[in-house]
């Protein structure tokens, strides 16, 4: 039998490991389900105590359904265990499924670091490191992180000679270095800066993805120049190298890409760049290099730092002639090829800004995909082999390019269909709610809280509210709600795709503070039945989504 709705969101905020939870309200019948968040906080602002879980396993706490009608807080009851195994101070459960990985008929394409979440979810409290302690403030943090927060010696040995991490006393050390970055990641960003003048940090390029990212310094140093990067790599063999990024207050997320699409919005990310990332581009008919195709906008960059772009042995050399073939098929135009002094090459791509080498094109092949009008359609949804079509708007143009940073973060987006005018009343009421309220009128001790999600994101206004604090923010457009993660980013900002009935792709002890606007009402109208979408409100019940077969995957 599925589990409430209200439990499952206690699960989930328990397993995220927050600081601090702000609600607002938005409906009659809501009502704050469980007062006792702080539980495994990443750095708690308003109890510095990191071992208080502020729940004992014999507590009355709120998460099930009340023994009596109109009944009181106390009234509910749950008991709490600590999640167990050797492993549990890290549970992810949709990545570390291990029942549902060992059944999987296939690894070829890396399914087994794919979501599978377990069902029922889990009814756990994630226990901290023996040795956790408040995590080291930003911006000291890019560079220095307590070991005993995330005691994984694997990568400081592993990756040694590269200089990605390594370990100093009570510490790991983050020197800059990278398998791609041997003079440091500072010179591999100049590198690049020479090859491609026209690339303009934080003022044409301000929304970056990088793939494949190590220990994300990559997107850690691109903060000095005003870019927000999302730095991206599956929970795999290079052992907790997100936690380390998101321990280090650097944007990341768990994903991969496998055999579905990636939880971004199509057309939207400024520049993807790979060093080295471990991706086979060309297999199965291009499909990864598609799926970057389809998340890249108009005119964006591709950097490809890779040894078939630089030597020219037998493997690189096939890998190189299949790359050649595939990214003239799809259209990309080679800008600059180029190898630096210390002998690392790199190649930069630029996808069109017209269909017109689309309909040129011999062979139509890989072919352009059907025109379809989906919302959230990345979620849970199958790799293609076509080339997404360009956005247009309503007289049949491509959309601009979105103006320069900071300029872009209140200016329409390109991709904003509604009058102008609802989208400049959303920032202004953002702009003066967020001073008054959030940073003046709470509790909240701000100089501590680095890793921010707002869990119902809308047009990203929250976010953009607190564009000058030393914080980012993830922003989550749940599949249930209005698809405006193209907004977001339009605006310089990151966020993703999220189903809120399942457990969210990251480490426990993420973030310092979740905020949830106008969240729990319509999470709460889903049902936890499992027998299709609920006739009066049109939403996909909680557990009722298709998430693939083992005999499909």
């Amino acid at each position: 039998m599925a589990m409430s709705v209200q439990h499952v969101v206690v699960v989930l905020l328990s397993t995220l490991l927050l600081g601090v939870t702000i609600f607002i309200f938005t409906s009659d019948n809501a009502r704050f389900p469980f007062p006792s968040l702080s539980s495994g906080l990443r750095s708690n602002p308003l109890n510095p105590n990191p071992k208080n879980y502020g729940v004992s396993s014999s507590e009355s706490v709120p998460g099930t359904s009340p023994k009596k009608e109109n009944a009181s807080m106390s009234d509910f009851e749950v008991k709490w265990d600590l999640c167990k195994g050797a492993g549990s101070a890290d549970y992810i459960p949709c990545l570390d499924n291990y029942a549902a990985i060992k059944q999987l008929k296939s690894r070829k394409h890396m399914e087994h670091r794919e979501r599978h979440c377990p069902d029922p979810s889990p009814r756990c409290l994630v226990p901290f490191p023996e040795n956790y302690k408040q995590p080291v403030p930003w911006p000291k943090s890019r560079d220095m992180i307590w070991y005993g927060n995330v005691p994984h010696p694997k990568l400081v040995e592993y990756k040694k000679e590269q200089n990605w991490v390594r370990k100093s006393g009570d510490y790991l050390v983050f020197p800059g270095g990278g398998t791609q970055f041997k003079y440091g990641v500072t010179h591999y960003v100049e590198f690049i800066e020479k090859a491609l003048p026209a690339i303009k940090w934080g003022k044409n390029i301000r929304v970056v993805l990088d793939v494949g990212c190590g220990v994300a310094s990559f997107g850690g140093y691109l903060l000095d120049k005003d870019v927000i990067t999302m730095s991206l790599a599956p929970k795999d063999e290079h052992e907790a190298q997100i936690q380390f990024a998101l321990e280090r207050g650097i944007p990341a997320i768990l994903s991969v890409i496998g055999t579905q699409q990636l939880t971004f919005s199509s057309n939207s990310y400024d520049l993807i760049h790979c060093a080295r990332c471990r991706v086979h581009w060309e297999a199965d008919g291009g499909k990864p290099l598609l799926e970057l195709n389809r998340i890249l906008r108009p005119g964006g960059f591709f950097i490809w730092s890779a040894t078939p772009v630089y030597r020219d042995d037998e493997r690189d050399r096939n890998v190189w002639n299949v790359m050649v073939s595939l990214t003239k098929a799809m259209c990309w135009n080679v800008i600059t090829k180029t190898v630096d002094s210390s002998g690392i090459g790199l190649i930069i791509y630029q996808k069109p800004t017209s269909d017109v080498c689309y309909n040129r094109r011999s062979q139509q092949d890989p072919p352009l995909c059907d025109q379809k009008d989906k919302l959230n359609a990345s979620w849970y949804v199958p790799l293609a082999r076509c080339i997404s079509r360009l956005p247009v708007d309503s007289s049949g143009n491509v959309y601009r390019w979105p103006e320069s940073w900071p300029k872009r973060l209140t200016s329409k987006p390109p991709s904003f269909s509604g009058e102008e005018e609802t989208f400049h009343k959303d920032t202004e009421r953002w702009l003066a709610l967020v001073p008054d309220v959030y940073l003046e009128g709470l509790d909240i001790n701000w100089s501590k809280v680095r890793n921010v999600m707002d869990m119902n994101a809308g047009y990203g206004g929250f976010a953009a509210s607190l564009i000058l604090r030393p914080l980012w923010v993830m922003n989550v457009v749940p599949v249930d709600a209005p698809d405006t993660l193209s907004v977001i980013l339009d605006r310089g900002l990151i966020g993703v795709y999220h189903d809120w009935c399942e457990s969210f792709n990251t480490y426990p002890r993420t973030y310092d503070l979740l905020h949830s606007s106008y969240f729990l009402g319509n999470l709460t109208q889903r049902s936890s039945g499992r027998d299709g979408s609920d006739t009066k409100t049109g939403r996909i019940p909680c557990g009722a989504r298709h998430h693939g077969s083992d005999e499909e995957a």
